[in-house]
């Protein structure tokens, strides 16, 4: 009974971490996307957010390095698509709420 409580709570927190890091890079992405490019239809802002996504995954080994048991050796297709999707959702609805209110940083 101890076994499985151990083993949910590990993998709600792993959950709750990359779900973190995958929302605030989206976040911080958006924001950085406002700052150096020039409107909605400038590539810049694309390649932040690829490199927003590319680096979560040694911020993730950075964190299990510390003593997050994040198991990243384990992710799978699911895990990495998961983590692009959330960072690529984050970045849209903040990029797009910045556009739309002309907010300049």
């Amino acid at each position: 009974m101890a076994t499985d409580t151990a083993e949910r709570r590990v993998a709600h927190v792993r959950g709750v971490t990359v779900t973190t890091i995958a929302c605030l890079a989206g976040v911080a992405a958006a924001v950085v996307s406002s700052v150096v490019a020039d409107g909605a239809t400038d590539t810049l802002a694309v390649y932040v957010l690829a490199g927003a996504v590319i680096v979560q995954f040694p911020i993730l080994g950075l964190l299990e390095i510390v003593g997050i048991d994040l198991d990243i050796e384990d992710f799978g297709a699911k895990d990495y698509l998961y983590v692009a999707f959330m960072t690529f959702a984050l970045w849209f609805v903040c990029w797009a709420i910045l556009l739309s209110t002309g907010a300049s940083l």
